[in-house]
Order: C-alpha cells, then sequence, then structure tokens
C-alpha cells in the first residue's frame, strides 16, 4: 500500500527518485499515466493489469467509457525503475501535470501519485476543509 508525502526533485533529463518505501513495490515496473486533476498516476505493473481488467468491464456502447479509457491508456508509459531507484517520467505526461523540478509524490492506496508541489498544495488547502465535513455518503461505511 502506498502512504505518505514525499518531496524529491526531478533531474534535468525528467528523472525521479521514487520513494524508498515505493521501490520495492514498483521494483518489477511501474505504469505512469495520466491522473485526474493534473497529477501523474504510478501503478505497480500487476496493479495496473487489474485495472485495466476492471475498464475492460466498461460497455463499449457508453461514450464517457471510451473517452475515459483512451485518455487513460493513451497517456500510458510503461518503466523500469533503474538501480537508484529512478524513472523517467515521459515529456508528454510531465507537460500534462506542469512538471518542473519541484514534485510532490503522495501515497494513494493502490497507487501512487506525482504532483507539481504548488499544485498539490493548492490542491490540499482546498480540499482540507471539505476533509472535516465528509459524511457517510462520499465513503460508505467508513463512518
Amino acid at each position: 500500500m502506498f502512504l505518505g508525502t514525499y518531496t524529491p526533485r526531478l533531474d534535468e533529463k525528467g528523472r525521479l527518485i521514487l520513494p524508498a518505501k515505493f521501490r520495492e513495490d514498483l521494483a518489477n515496473g511501474v505504469v505512469l499515466t495520466r491522473g485526474q486533476e493534473r497529477c501523474i498516476y504510478v501503478f505497480g505493473a500487476r496493479e495496473f493489469e487489474s485495472v485495466h481488467q476492471q475498464m475492460r468491464q466498461a460497455p463499449l456502447t457508453s461514450r464517457q467509457a471510451r473517452d475515459y479509457i483512451r485518455v487513460f491508456l493513451s497517456g500510458a508509459s510503461d518503466e523500469i525503475p533503474d538501480k537508484q531507484g529512478r524513472v523517467t517520467i515521459p515529456a508528454n505526461l510531465r507537460e500534462y501535470a506542469g512538471l518542473d523540478r519541484d514534485v510532490t509524490v503522495i501515497g494513494a492506496g493502490d497507487r501512487a501519485e506525482i504532483w507539481d508541489t504548488e499544485a498539490w498544495n493548492s490542491y490540499l488547502v482546498e480540499k482540507e476543509s471539505e476533509f472535516s465535513s465528509t459524511d457517510e455518503e462520499a465513503i460508505p461505511g467508513l463512518f
């Protein structure tokens, strides 16, 4: 499970050193793709396959499902971390998420997310007040 918040930096080649706590789960390969809210989703290869299998259950007659799957998969890139735990973030994904040098990597349970640090901080400030007022309807059975 991916947990926590980390603030690595992108190097001049667009590489990111994965947080040490994530490396074991991602050692056999990662899939990077467009995430919602303009972040990058980072899945372990096995988890990504599971997500893809869930997508395949969507009816082909659903325009919204087709659109989502196209955007999600067309931006996907499979990568193998190097010996230092670095992965290269493709230029199209860096551009999509507005990544420069300062990035924030968060654990989001079954995946990690890579955010531009300024965008993450703005998102967090905006959503923390909503977090305090979240009720049972948002996440059934949690409260």
